[in-house]
């Protein structure tokens, strides 16, 4: 038994892994004693650590989406107010790396209480910072403190939930990735139209309150592991931090100041770049190690984190486009966007359950579960592709309908190819390379659209404008009247901005073919966490 997982576990957990460890083969394989009930207590436990990372997911999303409102609330510029989001995404993913080591060490329960406590707390005072570097300062306390709680859910459970329920929690915590983004735009809308600026950082006090209760009277009193301290891995820490913070800030600011023509963003990207490499090393060769880089070896664990960086990108994308091109082209507030968000958000609350029912069949291959989700996504952005200007929210309803399947079916299917066969001990080194990965991945998708976006809306222009030169189709009269040529560049940007969404389709359909691509190539069958792997089955699977 080694060192590094020893300091994982727990009283249980060291069990398990001794008997996986130590005893021989032919012991390790005798059946299973018989399943443990989830009891009323430990239920409202996970329920409260659900709500903990939806917390977390509904702070993010809803400041983001209501920040042009706090900006003008507090009198801040556009290009100061960007940091806003992007100072609290920076220490929000860089936290996700570490906060599974530091839940052990002092414990689910009291870590996760003590970072929702720390959210609120921050959450309240930033609309009172006396000044712009104190809510930078506050913005970034709270990425770190809600940066803490996703990781959170995927390591209980691992930890409590019985096999034949295993699914069904990893759909709760797909919840929180797929339900939680798509009300933000709704929640934004409520507070800024309807109430107050300020309700967009004070939404998750009631919240909160009821997550602390929850969890403090659902989740077993573990013992705090303090010794783990003296362990601590403070090389990885002190160059993995600031490695993810760097890469962050370069694809959330890379397009506002221009990319690598800026001196701050090639900084952060040859910085963060080398300093990552360098904390990869680190992690691969650490006896207590954040990341537990040997993972990769199981062809399904590798292909789940590759298929997530891509899903993820792709959702972000799909869901990113409509509202911009409403807002852009027909100038829709979020509210007006509200009910393309909520047509996907509340389906979502039937077919994620669905999805982990079907799943759970032993009949029934996940990776073509997967498959058939990407067939959707690949859809939606073909059809997508044919937009026009004159494209409205009614357009758009057909799409967002597809993905009320397709979401659950790729991200469940990840899901679970990524947890099946982990045993509660290494469920800490993987929630922190599947959540730090998943966080990352939507900075990665924004920049892209950013960037994209940008370099395409300006290669069309020119294009139309050239044609329209061409065609000598500018008259002396519509020279003479300025009304005219405001008419006409109107039209051009308003062409220049559909032909521009419409590429971002055809991108997010390529990045789907190529998760696509690999679903027959890379993974290989696995079966629902009740069910005994047929002895048939390759090694690699286990």
């Amino acid at each position: 038994m080694t060192h590094a997982n020893s300091i994982e576990s727990g009283p249980q957990d060291a069990i398990v892994e001794q008997t996986s460890a130590e005893l021989p083969v032919k012991e390790a394989a005798r059946p299973a004693p018989p399943e443990a009930m989830l009891s009323l207590r430990l239920a409202v436990g996970l329920i409260g650590m659900l709500l903990a990372s939806l917390l977390a997911i509904l702070n993010e999303q809803v400041t983001a989406f209501a920040m042009s409102d706090i900006q003008g609330a507090l009198s801040i510029g556009h290009d100061d107010g960007t940091w806003l989001t992007t100072l609290f995404e920076a220490a929000n993913v860089a936290t996700m790396v570490f906060a599974p080591w530091f839940g052990i060490t002092f414990t689910l329960k009291r870590f996760t209480i003590g970072a929702v406590v720390a959210t609120m707390l921050f959450g309240i005072l930033c609309p009172f910072a006396p000044n712009l570097p104190s809510l930078y300062a506050l913005r970034v306390l709270q990425g770190i403190a809600g940066g803490c709680l996703p990781p959170m859910l995927i390591i209980v459970a691992l930890r409590y939930l019985p096999p034949r329920i295993k699914l069904y929690g990893l759909a709760g915590y797909a919840l929180t990735a797929t339900f939680g983004p798509a009300l933000g735009t709704p929640l934004a809308a409520l507070w800024t139209e309807y109430f107050s600026w300020k309700m967009a950082f004070w939404q998750i006090v009631p919240l909160g309150i009821a997550t602390c209760v929850a969890i403090q009277q659902g989740l077993p009193d573990d013992p705090l592991k303090l010794e783990r301290l003296r362990s601590f891995n403070w090389s990885g820490f002190l160059i993995g931090f600031p490695a993810v913070a760097m890469l962050v800030i370069g694809f959330l600011q890379g397009d506002r100041l221009d990319w690598l023509n800026s001196d701050l963003i090639r900084v952060m990207f040859i910085g963060g770049a080398v300093l990552l490499v360098a904390f990869l090393i680190n992690e691969w060769f650490h006896p207590l190690p954040f990341f537990k880089l040997q993972l990769l070896s199981r062809r399904n664990f590798s292909h789940g984190l590759t298929t997530l960086a891509g899903a993820v990108i792709l959702l972000v994308g799909v869901a990113a486009i409509p509202g911009q091109h409403l807002a852009r082209i027909h100038a829709y507030r979020a509210l007006q966007t509200t009910p393309l968000s909520l047509l996907v958000a509340l389906p979502l609350l039937i077919t994620l359950p669905l999805t982990a029912a079907v799943l759970n069949l032993k009949r029934v291959d996940s990776r073509w579960v997967m498959a058939l989700g990407l067939c959707l996504m690949i859809a939606t952005c073909a059809m997508g592709s044919f937009m026009t200007s004159e494209w409205i929210r009614d357009n758009f309803y057909v799409l967002q309908s597809l993905q009320i399947a397709a979401q659950p079916m790729v991200i469940v299917a990840i899901l679970m190819g990524v947890t099946t066969g982990l045993p509660p001990t290494e469920g800490p080194f993987a929630s922190a390379m599947f959540n730090s990965l998943k966080t990352f991945s939507a900075a990665v998708a924004t920049g892209l659209i950013e960037g994209l976006g940008t370099a395409r809306e300006r290669f069309h222009s020119n294009v139309l404008v050239d044609q329209l030169g061409n065609r000598a189709l500018i008259t002396d009269q519509s020279i003479d009247a300025t009304h005219g040529i405001g008419e006409l560049a109107h039209r051009v940007h308003e062409q220049a901005l559909v032909l521009m969404s419409a590429d971002l389709y055809r991108v997010m359909a390529c990045v789907a073919i190529a998760l696509l691509c690999l679903v027959p190539v890379l993974p290989v069958r696995i079966y629902p966490p009740w069910t005994t792997t047929p002895p048939s089955s390759p090694p690699s699977a286990r």
